[in-house]
């Protein structure tokens, strides 16, 4: 470029390939440890791509923002070897890895979209996307040939060189300028650890390069942050795949570097060799701009009678449930009256309080939320369902209790409804609703087909490992007999109130714990790997209670996968 110089600093090199925790038991970093490190080593950009999924993406932009450092948004995706429908097992279990980066809205809302459609509908042992979709929702994204198992790789560490260039070719010509050849880092002649089969990749990547025209970008494909994490990760592997250390013929990536590698060391052995494809990765990372909205309140509109708006919708629901909640009017002559004709009937106590509640909820913009709320529960209720009385601050408003979501009088208990929401409140109100759980599911069928299946949700939950269950999985990948793994993770002191002690405090705090740490060796080598794989993610699954309803298609928000 134009007014570059020899000169490589650590700002000019990006790295493009990571995977974090939500690389379900293959990433060992944290997403915020991700950033820190990298922002500590000189850098000014970073780029998130977990194995078929986006589930750490909002976790990462918002810590890369906060550290000042521009976050990348990506996936490395898998592409079936034909369709993502197929599943033959002869033809199927093979697929080939991907790196997916967004470079605008657009391109972000593909992402979604692409790992949307791989779990809906290409799941196969993992998450599929296939040509078809890469051909249809490319725009805005930028590609990387990915590692040894992506196509191009595959058919180079098997010497099919003209199959490798015909994919390749297929790839610019669907992304153009936007696909890149990726030399990793451990297939550089002078890496520590470089590895023979990426060093022939690479020599022909470069061959593929110049023949046609495709530029390259060199990656160190991170699944942890420092060399020193190497063996943890392959603690973290062994959980994954319920292989014990010792065992020879396991999964083992030890052979690899697979570190967040100081772009000192990059630059020291690239600049030589191919300077161009460290420049490459700033010039993508400078072509990556995406900016989330993040905060805002997304509000399904409520379908209203015809002539009505959520406004006076809501008034006429309200005003009649506080005539049949105060009144003891009958349901079937309340529903004949409209509020003028209701409000002189109520005491000044409730009309003032009816008045002063449905005030706040039109300014703050909420009446579609409580029209959606006591729509769910009340269809619940006239089929029998049972729903709580009222929990948490929504039991203070009167409005919640003259539309039956609750079924607790404010006014006589002296509830404030200010607890639950007021004009100086940012995020949005909350009411908790309990369901009978035999017929739960009932309730979450008639949202998603009053509002459209594709916009209603239940959400994810991830199962992290605390102190107790790191010692216990640690435990058994070195084969500690069982008996003493009990008594190690019984030694770990219980949460506080609630909140996880973490294992490193108490290996120096608890006085049982600590001498144990420092007298047994196996306490310590079980502790020490326990410490670093605290906290990371190991499992994930559908939330107890969450639901999600969206005012459009939720894969336009955030993208979906079938829960297992």
């Amino acid at each position: 470029m134009e007014g570059e110089t020899n000169t490589l600093l650590p700002r000019d090199y990006v790295h493009l390939h990571n995977h974090t925790h939500h690389s379900l038991l293959d990433g060992l970093s944290k997403p915020d440890d991700l950033v820190g490190i990298v922002k500590d080593m000189g850098m000014e950009s970073v780029a998130i791509t977990d194995h078929g999924t986006m589930s750490g993406v909002i976790e990462f932009y918002k810590a890369a923002k906060g550290a000042g450092v521009k976050p990348v948004l990506g996936m490395e995706a898998y592409v079936a070897a034909r369709s993502r429908f197929d599943r033959d097992p002869a033809k199927d279990k093979a697929r080939y890895h991907l790196i997916l980066l967004a470079m605008n809205e657009t391109g972000y809302k593909n992402l979604m979209y692409l790992t949307t459609k791989a779990n809906l509908e290409g799941m196969y042992y993992k998450p599929r996307i296939d040509h078809d979709l890469l051909e249809s929702h490319n725009e805005g994204l930028i590609a990387l040939s990915a590692c040894a198992s992506g196509e191009v790789g595959e058919n180079l560490k098997n010497d099919n060189y003209e199959e490798a260039k015909r994919i390749a070719a297929w790839y610019k010509s669907i992304f153009g300028d936007r696909y890149y050849l990726e030399l990793q880092d451990h297939g550089h002649p002078d890496c520590p650890a470089k590895w023979d089969v990426q060093v022939k990749i690479n020599g022909y990547l470069n061959k593929l390069s110049e023949e046609l025209d495709i530029p390259c970008v060199v990656t160190s494909d991170g699944h942890y942050l420092s060399h020193d994490d190497q063996d943890a990760h392959e603690i973290l592997l062994c959980v994954g795949t319920g292989a014990f250390l010792s065992d020879e013929k396991r999964m083992s990536l030890k052979d690899f570097e697979l570190h967040v590698t100081d772009p000192a060391d990059i630059i020291s052995r690239w600049s030589k060799t191919n300077p161009e494809a460290v420049r490459n990765t700033r010039r993508i990372a400078e072509r990556c701009n995406v900016e989330l909205d993040l905060g805002g309140i997304l509000i399904p509109t409520f379908p209203v009678p015809e002539g009505e708006t959520e406004k006076t919708f809501l008034d006429k629901l309200v005003y009649r449930g506080a005539l049949i909640r105060y009144n003891e009017v009958a349901p079937e002559d309340a529903e004949k009256l409209d509020p003028v004709e209701i409000i002189p009937q109520l005491s000044d106590e409730v009309r003032e309080r009816l008045e002063m509640e449905l005030g706040v909820l039109e300014k703050m913009g909420y009446n579609g939320y409580f029209l959606i709320v006591q729509d769910f529960i009340n269809w619940g209720k006239d089929r029998g369902i049972i729903f709580g009385p009222g929990r948490g601050s929504a039991a203070g408003s009167i409005i919640a209790y003259a539309l039956k979501i609750t079924d607790l009088d404010p006014l006589t208990y002296g509830l404030l409804f200010e607890r639950f929401l007021n004009p100086d409140r940012i995020s949005m109100p909350d009411i908790d609703v309990d369901i009978q759980d035999t017929r739960r599911d009932e309730v979450i069928q008639y949202c998603a087909d009053k509002y459209g299946a594709d916009r209603v949700s239940n959400i994810v939950t991830f199962g992290k490992m605390a102190a107790r269950a790191a010692v216990r999985d640690v435990a058994r990948v070195l084969q500690v007999p069982y008996a003493e793994a009990d008594r190690l993770s019984k030694m770990i002191p219980p949460p506080a109130q609630g909140r996880h002690i973490p294992l490193k405090v108490s290996v120096k705090e608890d006085l049982d714990l600590k001498k144990e740490y420092e007298t047994s060796p196996t306490a310590k080598q079980v502790f020490d790997y326990a410490i670093r794989l605290e906290g990371t993610i190991r499992s994930h699954g559908v939330h107890a209670c969450g639901v999600v309803i969206a005012p459009d298609d939720i894969v336009k928000f955030a993208p979906l996968e079938m829960a297992q």
